[in-house]
């Protein structure tokens, strides 16, 4: 196990553990933020527990060319029940993706420390939020870090009308000219919008 110092540096990625579990410690400052990202590594962790940094292997991704829309989402779309935007109230968006209650964990992974770390990023151009709305209320959205090179790590979504977050998030790919979005850990949900799993060397080359 790596403890971090207050230099800003990471271990090889090969160095973590069978989980993918890097390092221990430092801090989420912007800079250290985006040396994590540039290199594969995200932080990760509860609100009692230290900074945990992670590098999984396989890295669950998604490429725009594998994005699957279901019929019923297509008709969805038919609809225009939902309005997307793009940075328009990222606040509101990492907010609520921090209040979305989970199951099978105790509390958010997105603490208040971390809150103020995305906003940051966000002021500085580099987390992008995705908003979905009914009407004028917030449904459904999600942020993520563009790390340029052509990829986007998505970090978190909420919903609080069904299908919401898909929506977003489809139309988010569908719009977008990223060669990989990083989803990080496998999801059945992102899994049946056709992301996978990849080698972590695989997906360190497009870093």
């Amino acid at each position: 196990m790596h403890f971090l110092t207050q230099k800003i540096e990471f271990p090889d990625v090969s160095k973590a553990t069978s989980d993918g579990l890097l390092a221990v410690g430092g801090d989420l400052s912007s800079e250290r933020l985006l040396h994590a990202y540039k290199n594969g590594i995200f932080p990760w962790f509860e609100n009692e527990e230290p900074i945990l940094w992670w590098s999984p292997d396989p890295r669950f991704v998604l490429f725009p060319q594998d994005l699957k829309v279901s019929k019923s989402m297509k008709q969805i779309f038919k609809r225009h029940t939902f309005t997307v935007t793009t940075n328009k109230a990222f606040e509101e968006v990492i907010k609520n993706c921090a209040a979305m209650k989970r199951k099978g964990q105790r509390g958010t992974w997105i603490t208040d420390e971390m809150v103020e770390s995305y906003i940051k990023l966000y002021k500085i151009g580099y987390a992008k939020s995705v908003e979905v709305w009914q009407k004028d209320e917030l449904v459904g959205g999600l942020y993520g870090i563009d790390i340029g090179n052509g990829v986007f790590c998505g970090e978190s979504m909420f919903a609080k009308q069904s299908n919401a977050s898909k929506v977003g998030f489809i139309s988010f790919v569908q719009n977008s000219e990223y060669k990989v979005i990083d989803c990080q850990l496998h999801t059945n949900h992102l899994e049946s919008l056709g992301a996978r799993n990849i080698p972590r060397a695989e997906f360190i080359k497009f870093l």
